[in-house]
């Protein structure tokens, strides 16, 4: 990766974290002002993408380091590890706010809000902020290619709809006075950061067991090294990930009659060949003629 597409991922990085403490901190005092599930619940949000931007922080900074004598394939687990602490502090927070909408939708007298003008100011300026930093990452992805940016600016970009159903549960309570919305709204995304929590600690176990990737990804690549000329067949494909980063290792077989320059440049030629298609992948070709005993 080249000195600039780490200059700009970096800043893409460091622009995420700096947007989702700024959000935290302005949200934080919106609930204390209003007193608002709804508000409440996209402070928790705007909390975990502050632990997401700086896992993806992370793990830019770690992807610039070579792997050392200790760690020969680098240090990318660290991610699946923050993944599992994201997804236990996720699993609480979702637990906390469904309690707390549950109590007061049974509750016999509405709970009511405050303030509704702060919250909905605030949560406006989230929206316009959360959009400026998701511009400029997409812009930083599609000059660098960088998957961990592009899935950060996803992630905010699904930020948006709790941002606006706070305005619209804020603006029903202060034009009609109708609070029951918010608790909705408060339910709702307690059921949508639970389901959050579920997928990314699932994907970051499944990476620590060394599962294998996508069997959609793994078809692709059979596609690629099928369709490339010299190659006779292949065997023992087998797959992991390991945080953004994933590994291939695979047997090509090959016309035994080649010599080892002719043979070598196949396996070169094909390795570009994935990689120009997936340049995350760490790929470790065995070369076996094609008529040997496997």
């Amino acid at each position: 990766m080249s000195s600039q597409h780490t200059r700009l991922n970096l800043s893409a990085g460091t622009a995420s974290v700096t947007m989702a403490l700024c959000l935290v901190v302005i949200k934080l005092w919106a609930v204390v002002q209003t007193q608002s599930l709804s508000v409440a619940a996209s402070t928790a949000d705007s909390a975990l993408d502050l632990l997401v931007s700086a896992l993806g922080l992370a793990g830019i900074v770690y992807a610039s380091r070579p792997p050392d004598d200790d760690h020969a394939f680098g240090h990318s687990s660290a991610e699946d590890l923050t993944a599992l602490a994201q997804a236990l502090f996720l699993l609480v927070t979702a637990v906390a706010l469904a309690g707390v909408s549950l109590q007061r939708l049974l509750s016999p007298a509405p709970a009511p809000l405050a303030s509704e003008g702060t919250g909905i100011t605030v949560m406006v300026i989230s929206i316009v902020l959360t959009g400026a930093l998701v511009l400029w990452q997409r812009r930083v992805a599609r000059l660098t290619g960088n998957r961990v940016v592009a899935a950060d600016s996803l992630h905010y970009l699904s930020d948006l709809l709790p941002s606006l159903g706070a305005i619209l549960a804020l603006w029903l309570s202060a034009r009609y006075g109708i609070t029951d919305v918010d608790t909705i709204v408060g339910l709702i995304a307690s059921v949508v950061l639970f389901a959050g929590a579920v997928k990314i600690g699932t994907g970051a176990w499944n990476a620590l067991m060394d599962r294998r990737v996508d069997p959609a990804l793994i078809a692709e690549v059979e596609t690629i090294i099928r369709d490339y000329p010299g190659i006779m067949g292949f065997h023992d494909l087998r797959s992991r990930t390991a945080g953004s980063q994933i590994f291939f290792d695979f047997h090509i077989e090959l016309d035994g009659t080649l010599t080892l320059n002719e043979a070598h440049a196949i396996g070169a030629g094909l390795r570009r060949r994935i990689m120009e298609t997936y340049p995350q992948m760490d790929i470790l070709i065995h070369k076996d003629p094609c008529d040997a005993d496997r």
